[in-house]
Parts: C-alpha cells; structure tokens; sequence
C-alpha cells in the first residue's frame, strides 16, 4: 500500500511549548500540536507567537502536525548588526 500524501493548512501560532512544540490555530478554528520540521531547527528558523505557518498533518492523525515554513508576513524585520572589520 502506498503511503498517505500530508495534507497542508495554514495556522496562527497561538503558544509555544517546550522542546520545539507549539500550539497552532488552523484557519478553519481548530487547534493542533504542532513539531518543528528537523531543516527548521537545522537552520534556527525561529517560530515565535503570532506568526503564520503552514503545516504538514498526516491523515492518519489530524491533531499533530510539523511545522514546514513560517510566513514572513507578520513577523519583526531581522536585526541588522553592525559590521565587524578585520585589522
């Protein structure tokens, strides 16, 4: 048998949990239990409360889900650092 295809949905982030958890409100109001997608935390994509994300949810279990991008829409502008010369 062939395995199942994820389904993809957009989410707010409403709560941050420990060890790479989250809370997310999906855009039809129900709420999962979000991981963070292993290349995420390989690249330190920070996922803060408010942010817009979309999500993978197997159709096996509809109530977790893995955290694939993050929306850069809502979120702060980076930081930008001041620029460090070599002598």
């Amino acid at each position: 048998m062939a395995k199942e295809q994820a389904i993809e949905v957009e989410g707010l982030v409403t709560e941050v949990l420990p060890d790479r958890n989250f809370r997310v409100q999906l855009q039809n109001d129900h709420v999962v239990l979000a991981y963070l997608a292993g290349r995420m935390s390989k690249f330190r994509i920070r996922v803060l409360v408010g942010d817009m994300v979309t999500l993978e949810l197997s159709p096996y279990d509809l109530n977790r889900g893995r955290i694939t991008y993050r929306h850069k829409v809502g979120s702060p502008p980076p930081v930008k650092r001041p620029v460090r010369r070599r002598r």
